[in-house]
Formats: structure tokens, sequence, C-alpha cells
């Protein structure tokens, strides 16, 4: 199946793609809504999944054959069964109705950011506190949102409300997918320690939103989110919060021509620091591949945790290592090599954070792994609105 797999991709491609230039054939320039277009529509943007949603029902070993084939020939469009958060979750967790108006236009163009965090509610999202009031078919939404990425150019965000406050936090929890640009809906970037500005507070007043765009269930969000943020943590656990272009099986090699380029490949104990990234590089790799299988089988996977957890360790390890490897040199921010080093150094505390904190998932690893006893949450069958806060 393998190799009749890779050749017809390999035939399509090559009736389809201008390898050479980047773009389709016979066309001037790159579009991308055209050419994901043409990518979505022949099942290979997304062939893990159901023929009746622009799949092919194929495994995930030949979803990967496709996937190498695509970067063979260098073209875009692949994986969005993987990295396409909005999608996916609408895939798993839609309507038959919302997945026939929406799921083809996010898989083609839209970005869809993540409306999840609030200054009171991070570690802890069920509590929440941005409000959804229904009037008529519509939703009214009132609250902020921090730490969303992407927030400035997205198009959609999927859009953890609160719509009762009688019961319990873990319910009363509706899920929206958003649309961002309307009135109401203000973004306002943060500038970050590695001079980015990827994430932003998100104030949203009186916006609206169409009872057709409820996520799974009405008071019943905290499960269709659960499968949101179980994709984030699977992408967070494959690296993909990487410096930009690196991809997460490159950086151990990147670190051996570091210490080549530095001549410092002679030194045993350094050798021994760069073999032992590699070799958890690969192990997590396999702890990620175990987690897609399970989730096939099961619908969610703990093993997600853990692998995100890993993806933060190691992200903190190599950084340390390539400044090791630099030595004084990482001091003065004067060369390519110093401004990458000291950049993956202040870029890994975002996967030290972002889907969840390492604590977080110390946490889940913990009970769900472990099986040791949950920890005591006091407020967690009360109603939310008799919850004390600092407020």
């Amino acid at each position: 199946m393998s190799d009749a797999l890779r050749e017809e991709v390999e035939n399509w491609l090559q009736r389809h793609w201008d390898s050479d230039n980047l773009r389709a054939v016979d066309t001037e320039i790159y579009d991308e809504k055209r050419w994901l277009s043409e990518v979505v529509d022949a099942g290979y943007a997304t062939p893990t999944w159901s023929k009746a949603w622009f799949g092919r029902e194929l495994s995930q070993r030949e979803a990967r054959v496709i996937e190498k084939t695509f970067q063979k020939h260098r073209a875009p469009g692949w994986g969005k069964d993987r990295f396409s958060l909005g999608a996916i979750t609408l895939y798993k967790m839609g309507s038959e109705a919302l997945k026939a108006e929406l799921l083809r236009e996010l898989l083609i163009g839209p970005i869809c950011c993540l409306l999840y965090s609030e200054p009171g509610a991070g570690s802890d999202l069920a509590g929440i506190r941005t409000r959804a009031v229904k009037d008529g078919d519509e939703f009214i939404i009132n609250g902020q949102k921090v730490w969303t990425s992407n927030a400035q150019e997205a198009e959609y965000g999927m859009l953890l409300t609160r719509t009762d406050f009688d019961v319990p936090k873990h319910q009363g929890i509706t899920f929206f997918i958003f649309p961002m640009k309307q009135e109401g809906v203000e973004v306002r970037p943060i500038n970050q320690i590695t001079r980015e500005s990827e994430f932003n507070e998100v104030f949203i007043s009186n916006a609206r939103v169409s009872e057709r765009y409820i996520i799974g269930d009405y008071n019943k969000g905290w499960k269709s989110f659960q499968a949101a943020i179980a994709s984030e943590r699977l992408i967070m656990g494959m690296g993909v919060t990487a410096r930009s272009g690196m991809s997460s099986h490159s950086k151990a090699p990147a670190l051996l021509r570091l210490a080549h380029k530095y001549d410092r490949l002679k030194e045993p104990a350094l050798r021994q620091e760069i073999a032992q990234a590699l070799a958890y590089r690969q192990l997590n790799s396999l702890t990620m591949q175990r987690a897609v299988e399970e989730i096939k089988t099961n619908g969610m996977s703990s093993l997600m945790s853990l692998g995100k957890l890993s993806m933060s360790r190691i992200q903190h390890g190599e950084a340390r290592l390539s400044g090791t490897i630099l030595g004084p040199r990482v001091l003065v921010n004067d060369t390519e090599d110093a401004r990458h080093a000291n950049f993956d150094a202040a870029k890994a505390y975002m996967n030290s954070i972002g889907g969840g904190t390492d604590q977080i998932q110390r946490n889940i690893i913990a009970e769900r792994i472990l099986g040791l006893p949950r920890s005591n949450d006091v407020d967690r069958e009360i109603p939310f609105k008799e919850i004390k806060t600092g407020g």
C-alpha cells in the first residue's frame, strides 16, 4: 500500500505542483487558498479523516507517506489533520451542520486562535468568567482573554464561555467557534522577551455569535474543550513551538553541527549530552505515536501530557546545551548562533506555560497515568457563583 500510495501522490504532485517555482502548475504566483483547495479536495490535507469530510480514511503510517512526499516536493498543505486545531476540533466535536458550514473554510484559509485563558483563569480554566448570554438565536459575549496566539490575524477563535453560574464550575460552560472580525472585539499585542508579539489580550464587549456555532452541546462545553486542549498538547509535545522553520526532529542534529563548528565534538562529556538530547527526542516521538494511536481508539490519551512535559524539558535542555557549546560567546548577542541560542532559551518557556503549565501536566500524569489520588479541589462541586475569588 505504501509504495502504491507514494506513487499516486508523486504523480498527483507532478501534475499539480511546480516544485521549482513553488506554486501550482500553470499559475504565475502562489495562491494559498487556491492551492489548499486542491489539496483538501484531493484528500491529502486530512488523509486520516472520513471520506465524508475531506479524508481518505488512511492510517497514521499511510498519512506519513503523504507528508514525506509533499515535503520532498516542498509542497504545502499536508498535516491539517494534525496541526489545524480549529478544524480538528470541529471535525471531532462539531455538529454535522456546523461542519458543513465551516470545516472546509477552516482547512483552506483562516487562522483560528484559542480564546481560553483569562486573567483569573489560567491553570484552572474551569474558572473562566467570560459570559455568554442567549439573545434569540445568538449569544452576546462579554469578557477578557489573555495569552492568545495569533489573535491579530485570526478570523475565528475557539471561545470558552460561562453560560450558567448556578452549577459547579466544570458545568455551565459552552464552547463556540467565534468570529473575530466584528465590532466589540479588541486585540492588544503583548511584548515578549523574545521581542515577538505572538501573544495578545482580547477584550470582548457585547460581541455576538450564532447559536449554530456551538461546538458540542450547550452548557456541556467542557467535554468538547477537552478535545481541543488535547490536540494542542499533542502538537506541543511534537515540538512544533520551536524556533520558526525548525522541525521537531531537527534540533539535536543542529546541536551536532554547532558542536562541530566550534570544535567541541572531541569532548566525551559533551558528546554524551548531545547523544542524550537526540535520544530524548526519539523517545518522545515514540510516546507521541502511542498517544495518537490511543486517541484513535479511545478518543483521548493522557500520554499527551507526558509528551508535552517531556518536550518542555527537551527544549530547555537543548537551549542550555547550545549555551554550553558556545561558552562565553553566548553572552554577546552579535552572531547568528548566539542569537539563536538566546532566542531558544527564552522561547522554551512558551512550551512550559502554553497548553497547560508543566505543573498541570505533572498533576495529570500523577492522577491519570500513575493512578495517584486526585488533589483536593474544594470548590469543584459548589455552584460557580459561590466560588470566592480575589477580585
